[in-house]
């Protein structure tokens, strides 16, 4: 069904582009799609799919995080609640130990 959406999108787009009948026509296809675009029957059904591409994209986002093990907290929950970025001694998360002097 994807591929027929897209090759008809891209017949249309086509046909308008190479028309040779001058603006006239031009017109007649643009006000076909606009009004094609403004019905209700076709706008409730983007909305149907925008509805379904959101559902699948917050499945697919709880299913990774279920996988995947400390995906679920945020930078703040691993710094150990310092927002900052900075570790329990001030340091820079990212940031070599201190080397300790020889006793």
């Amino acid at each position: 069904m994807r591929y027929r959406l897209t090759f008809i999108a891209g017949f249309g787009a086509g046909f308008v582009l190479g028309a040779r009948a001058g603006r006239e026509r031009y017109e007649q296809i643009s006000q076909l799609a606009r009004k094609t675009w403004e019905s209700p029957s076709v706008q409730q059904a983007a909305g149907a799919l925008q509805a379904q591409a959101a559902g699948i994209a917050t499945t697919t986002k709880d299913r990774i995080v279920s996988h995947v093990p400390g995906m679920s907290r945020t930078r703040a929950h691993a710094d150990g609640g310092m927002s900052s970025g900075a570790g329990a001694d001030g340091r820079g998360a990212y940031s070599s130990p201190r080397r300790q002097p020889p006793a």
